[in-house]
C-alpha cells in the first residue's frame, strides 16, 4: 500500500466535497468539485483506494497544483 496525493488541475475554490475520510474510492470517482470562473471542475481520483486525509472544506480557496486529498491504494 501506498499513499497518493490528489492535486487540483486549477486556482478556484471549492464548491462541493463528494466524498468523506474513510470512503472507498475507485479511479475517476469524483472527490470534490471546484468552482473557477463560473465553471464546475471535478477533481477525480488517480487510483482505486481509501480517502485517508481531506486537506480542503467547502468555499475554501486552492491553487493549481495544491494537494487537496490522499489516498490510500489497496
Amino acid at each position: 500500500m501506498s499513499l497518493v496525493e490528489i492535486e487540483s488541475e486549477i486556482t478556484g475554490n471549492v464548491w462541493r466535497v463528494e466524498t468523506k475520510v474513510g470512503n472507498h474510492v475507485n479511479t475517476e470517482d469524483v472527490l470534490l468539485i471546484l468552482e473557477s470562473m463560473k465553471m464546475e471542475i471535478p477533481v477525480e481520483a488517480t487510483c482505486n483506494g481509501i480517502v485517508v486525509e481531506l486537506l480542503v472544506k467547502e468555499e475554501d480557496a486552492v491553487e493549481e497544483d495544491q494537494v487537496v486529498a490522499i489516498i490510500e491504494t489497496e
